[in-house]
């Protein structure tokens, strides 16, 4: 039996889980580690220039790939500084390992240099964590990450690696685990069958149904199955924010995303229904506003892999746990086999009110924004983005105004497009979760939509981009302000501008793009807008970043009315609200 090291271990148990890249950064509690990575050329190392954006960057790898991130980060500053990014994974259900040094068992508990209890201060935002305690252990464990980390409701896993575990001066017998034996850890796979047959009983007597798909849909790998199922009934679909592109944005069939930036005829149709089918999607507090006045008419059908989301908000008439693809599979077999269709008359009449919505208020048959003034509108510049990248981009974003623009004029047509921080909302994560996209697709557009507050959180990894000539496209919508605080300010707190803006402070994104050794490109002209995105875009090879300046007044609407409303009371412009 082969004799190896805990450090080499550690990498040998990564390649055997076809682990192709860490994000990562060395210190001294993880150099056994990072030895062990210099001595084989499978699996490479990306060295990033802070934890935090390695956690985002393995996230934004996740979601793009469907495959487990990976993150290696030392002990003390090294791990509290992941923390955020193992947050961010946590409350959008994305599977992530990270690997975190740690001092000497002998240490622990004796406040060592660079000591933290990393197990302690990660447990609440983890899905499950290890302490390696020998070096024989190793193997199993991190076998168990990965099946822990991918398996039933993902998230993410932290595994703690005491430095003297990984000692390179001590051999023990290596062997990788082919199976798992987890009797504690059983998750469902299949759904409940008499459960789905109620289920599609129910959808075939509905009148005025609507699918309501979230992230797990994604996740889930699905979206063909939902897509499907949709347009066999011919009922309406609805994504969440974390949910984008799990049905083609660019569908007929397609309302918009719903929730608290959602369509008007999303939300009105929400509200108005008589059945939900809610499909890896968790009722959160962005979706329904007030619980007691969510949708009054409807029964719920919902299905999801987490048996502790059903219901957890708002109560569920046909509750169903196990993995979206399965659950849709057989309601796909069900419904070709049987003889009841669905009313096409109810239907119809459930379309035209729909059609007579969209028309109304939607978003999408008329401008509802100012298009005569000379600056800048923000949605117009996601529209020139969608129209100059033909659909086809991964675009990440960061938190605020610009990721609701974007997630409104971006229509995305594919799952695993839309890469953003949904739960947690954090400011920073847009750039190298780009980043992490960019190193499994490099012949894809790889876009990165951000504004001037959010883009300085993690700008440090455009040093990064440097290292790995990663050609990232940055798209600031510059507002020369917090702009989602301001439109709280404006619309709660009487235009109190509190702490939002940067007075004569901001960087010129230009000459530190170029500092950088990348191109900066500054927009500040209505005229300019396209000629100088296609200009962007063209630079196939390099890093652009397009600093645009936006009208500073400009709101995200629709925005739901809170609190106390319903999902039917929104403010649709600055004067008007249903």
């Amino acid at each position: 039996m082969e004799m190896l090291s805990g450090g080499d271990m550690l990498i040998r148990s990564l390649q055997e889980e076809g682990v192709d890249l860490i994000f990562g950064y060395p210190g001294g509690a993880a150099l056994h580690i990072y030895d062990a990575i210099f001595k084989q050329d499978k699996v490479k190392h990306i060295l990033v220039r802070h934890e935090q954006s390695a956690t985002h960057a393995a996230d934004g790898y996740t979601r793009a790939t469907g495959r487990v991130g990976t993150v290696l980060v030392t002990s003390g500053p090294g791990a509290t500084n992941a923390i955020t990014g193992i947050a961010t994974a946590y409350m959008d259900s994305i599977p992530m390992v990270v690997i975190s040094g740690q001092v000497a068992t002998d240490k622990i508990g004796e406040d060592a240099f660079q000591e933290t209890d990393m197990v302690g201060v990660s447990r609440p935002i983890v899905k499950h964590s290890f302490m390696v305690k020998h070096a024989s252990e190793i193997p199993e464990i991190i076998k168990k990450a990965y099946h822990i980390a991918s398996t039933g409701r993902p998230g993410p896993v932290v595994v703690d690696v005491p430095k003297n575990t990984v000692d390179p001066m001590e051999t023990f017998p290596f062997e990788y685990p082919k199976k798992l034996k987890m009797r504690s850890y059983t998750p469902a796979a299949k759904g409940h069958s008499g459960q789905i047959k109620k289920a599609v009983s129910m959808l075939l007597k509905a009148k005025r149904p609507i699918i309501y798909s979230g992230g797990g849909v994604v996740q889930g790998e699905a979206s063909k199955l939902l897509t499907e199922l949709a347009q066999k009934l011919g009922y309406p679909v609805t994504n969440t924010l974390m949910g984008l592109g799990a049905y083609p944005g660019n569908d007929k069939q397609f309302v918009g995303m719903l929730g608290m930036h959602g369509t008007f005829e999303a939300n009105t149709a929400m509200h108005h229904c008589d059945l939900i089918l809610a499909v890896g999607a968790r009722f959160d507090d962005r979706v329904t506003n007030t619980t007691s006045k969510f949708c009054p008419n409807a029964k719920i059908i919902h299905i999801d892999i987490d048996p502790a989301s059903i219901s957890k908000t708002i109560t569920a008439d046909v509750p169903i746990v196990g993995s979206v693809d399965s659950v849709l599979t057989e309601m796909l077999d069900l419904l070709k086999e049987s003889k009841e269709k669905p009313d096409e008359a109810a239907l119809s009449d459930w379309w035209e009110q729909i059609n007579e919505w969209r028309e109304r208020h939607g978003i999408y048959t008329q401008p509802r924004y100012n298009t005569s003034g000379d600056m800048i509108m923000p949605q117009d510049v996601i529209k020139t983005l969608y129209e100059v990248t033909n659909g086809d981009a991964i675009v990440a974003s960061d938190v605020g105004q610009h990721q609701m623009f974007a997630a409104q004029y971006y229509p995305f047509k594919s799952p695993r497009q839309w890469i953003n921080s949904g739960g947690l909302g954090t400011m920073g994560f847009g750039l190298p979760a780009a980043m992490g996209a960019a190193f499994a697709f490099r012949d894809k557009d790889i876009v990165c939509v951000t504004g001037e507050g959010s883009i300085q959180m993690c700008i440090q990894e455009l040093s990064t981009l440097t290292q790995y000539g990663l050609p990232v496209k940055i798209i600031c919508l510059n507002n020369q302000a917090l702009g989602m605080v301001k439109q709280w300010q404006d619309m709660v707190y009487d235009s109190r501008y509190s702490e939002i803006h940067y007075e004569d402070s901001l960087p010129d994104f230009v000459k530190l793009m170029e500092a950088y050794g990348h191109v900066g490109i500054r927009v500040n002209k209505k005229e300019e807008l396209r000629e100088k995105m296609e200009e962007c875009f063209a630079l196939k090879d390099r890093v652009v970043f397009m600093d645009i300046y936006v009208d500073p007044s400009e709101h995200v609407y629709p925005m739901l009315v809170a609190p106390g409303g319903s999902m039917r009371d929104m403010w649709l412009s600055k004067t008007e609200r249903t």
